[in-house]
């Protein structure tokens, strides 16, 4: 029996486990990437560590979520960012340089190797044929300080591409179509892995696309094979040294096939306020269009610029549109000034932002009130543009561009023939942005900068033998990180402050649940399906730390948050009977009892409903290493006892 692609690349780097579905394996990690979002706590975490020099093959802080620089908080984390990432043997990419995902993959990707990143869209790297996924800053402190990543073994999924795209249809609508295929939790605890003729007409960028929002999916991480597609890529990088070969075997096994037809797509449109809720351009027809936004680490490549000047060329964006567009690396906006693209987009009345995330993660450009907003971004979760009452579009930079000019949502398929966009024979390749740490021999001369705003992260206690708690928030399916703790611009600047950040934990949900669960000793939250979905900030489990959570009982959770919230301490339970969800509502008061000794002894527990007077059967997804690491407190305390 053959091997998929993700399955040679864990082969290759599985240090512990067998590589059985289902079971937990330990992975060696060759390279690390964070952002200043998540950044400052996985350093402050990778101190703590007290570990002198990071140990992977490369690691990458990048400077790309907060760069409006508005008050020294965020200013003074940049320089504890830089200054720990020089001591540390990091390599730092200042602010301007560009979008993680799209900087890593244009410099320091490298097919067959594995990258995990403190950003949930790190399967980007996917696209050049790593091993990438999504993890909580803890998980990625520990890989720079030498330590495996655990994952549970996925199953593996094959997406088949057949035939080839009709002109003026895009990745994105792939990516959309298999979301409508999916949904956002079809992909959890799998691999997504393309194959199939289709592949071979996707460049790089266009594949790196469709990985990075394989992380709506839930999946693990998506990957596509290194071939002479990405051979190319990589030589007009300067980097033809990287490359290697890897492609699945032909009798490789896969647990799901799914067919998308190339040939018959269409341009695709995901609507309010989910990922998956996939439509044609068509059938939602000609929506008033107030906001336009292009860029993000999903569509801000060379190539999606290109087609976008291209559309915008000699022409004028409608007066009622407000245009964005966010080249995503210098590399991009420098090309694209020195090709005159840049002026075309000018001229037609966009306003160019700097190569950052900007808008994607609710910095600037808020629509207005009840507007409709068309964005090329990832994800549309109610609230986070920065506008709550905001109806937010994710398509395609085709789709963008041609609605922009028309002031209402629009089929790019009714332009005039398509050129060929190829793809440049060399980039411009200038790294000057890219800071080297310091050599081992000068790090003990390098002092690391710590503002006042940087606060002590929280510290959980060790598991208790028993739990009496308050049932603080009960709520629905599908609760994202930013439903938990939201970014944007009145709250990244205090990335680094735990107890500040506690009083937006979830704002958009509930105004009133700091306050309450501050008042409360022990805390539960009660969700549905798919809780913790979206981004992989560990704020997510750090600030309900902080406010006393001491247990989340859901139907499920998303894959990154329950290892979150087991690195930090709480307890992530899941019901056995989902109707049960239906006999526990806020501000009931919860038992447990001799918890510590059946979570020690892997024991079934029971939990009791003291307010209705009724038992329910609860569950954990706890190996031996996690049950450990929720009995010592978390995963600090569990790693200080192992050193």
């Amino acid at each position: 029996m053959g091997y998929t692609i993700a399955e040679k690349i864990i082969k290759k780097h599985i240090v512990s486990g067998e590589m059985r579905r289902g079971a937990k394996i330990a992975l060696k990690i060759d390279q690390t990437l964070t952002q200043d979002a998540t950044g400052t706590m996985a350093y402050l975490q990778f101190e703590a560590l007290g570990v002198d020099r990071v140990k992977t093959e490369k690691s990458v802080a990048y400077i790309d979520h907060n760069t409006l620089q508005s008050g020294f908080m965020n200013a003074d984390d940049h320089k504890y960012i830089g200054s720990v990432a020089k001591k540390h043997g990091i390599y730092f990419s200042r602010p301007g340089n560009g979008i993680c995902h799209q900087v890593h993959l244009e410099r320091f990707g490298k097919p067959g190797k594995t990258l995990i990143g403190s950003d949930s869209h790190t399967p980007t790297g996917g696209g050049i044929g790593m091993l990438a996924c999504g993890a909580g800053g803890f998980d990625v402190a520990c890989a720079m300080a030498g330590k495996p990543y655990y994952i549970t073994m996925p199953q593996m999924v094959r997406v088949n591409l057949n035939g080839s795209l009709k002109p003026w249809v895009s990745a994105k609508d792939i990516i959309l179509k298999v979301l409508q295929i999916m949904t956002v939790k079809g992909g959890v605890g799998k691999i997504i892995e393309y194959g199939g003729e289709g592949v071979s007409s996707l460049s790089v960028p266009e594949r790196a696309t469709i990985t990075n929002m394989g992380a709506e999916l839930g999946a693990t991480t998506s990957i596509f094979p290194s071939d002479e597609v990405t051979h190319e890529f990589l030589r007009a990088q300067g980097r033809e040294e990287d490359w290697v070969s890897l492609l699945a075997d032909n009798d490789a096994v896969y647990d799901e096939v799914i067919n998308v037809d190339l040939d018959s797509l269409v341009p695709m449109v995901a609507c309010p306020h989910s990922p998956d809720n996939v439509k044609s351009v068509d059938e939602v027809g000609s929506l008033k269009v107030d906001q336009v936004c292009i860029g993000s680490c999903t569509n801000s490549s060379l190539t999606d610029m290109m087609k976008v000047a291209h559309i915008l060329r000699g022409k004028k964006v409608h007066p009622d549109v407000s245009l964005s567009i966010a080249p995503g690396s210098k590399q991009v906006l420098t090309m694209l000034a020195r090709n005159g693209m840049l002026a075309d987009m000018i001229d037609a009345g966009a306003r160019i932002l700097e190569s950052a995330c900007g808008p994607c993660i609710g910095m600037g450009q808020s629509p207005n009130s009840k507007g409709v907003s068309l964005r090329t971004f990832n994800r549309n979760f109610l609230g986070r543009s920065g506008t709550k009452d905001a109806q937010i579009y994710l398509i395609s930079p085709e789709v963008a561009a041609y609605s922009a000019l028309n002031g209402v949502l629009s089929n790019p398929t009714e332009l005039e023939n398509m050129p060929n966009f190829k793809m440049p024979e060399f980039f411009m390749v200038n790294d000057n942005m890219i800071e080297p740490p310091a050599s081992v021999e000068e790090a003990s001369e390098v002092e690391v900068f710590r503002g006042p705003n940087i606060k002590p992260f929280p510290v959980a206690d060790k598991l208790p033998d028993s739990i009496e708690a308050e049932v603080v928030l009960k709520v629905d399916d599908n609760i994202t990180t930013d439903h938990i703790m939201p970014a944007g611009s009145k709250i990244l600047p205090y990335r680094s402050n735990i107890p500040y950040l506690s009083k937006f934990c979830f704002e958009v949900v509930d105004p009133t649940f700091a306050e309450r669960a501050k008042k409360v000793e022990n805390g539960v939250i009660v969700g549905g399906i798919n809780y913790g979905q979206g981004s992989s900030r560990e704020h997510a489990a750090l600030v309900p730390l902080y406010l006393g959570i001491k247990v989340v009982l859901t139907k499920s959770f998303a894959r990154i948050h329950e290892a979150n919230l087991i690195n930090t301490g709480i307890l992530p339970l899941t019901f056995v009977n989902e109707d049960d969800y239906s006999k526990i509502d806020q501000n009931d008061k919860l038992e447990i009892l001799n918890l510590r000794e059946a979570i020690r002894n892997n024991e079934p527990i029971v939990l009791v409903n003291k307010t209705k007077g009724i038992e329910i059967g609860v569950k954990y997804n706890l190996e031996d290493r996690d049950r450990d690491i929720i009995l010592a407190g978390g995963l600090l305390n569990y790693l200080k006892s192992t050193f």
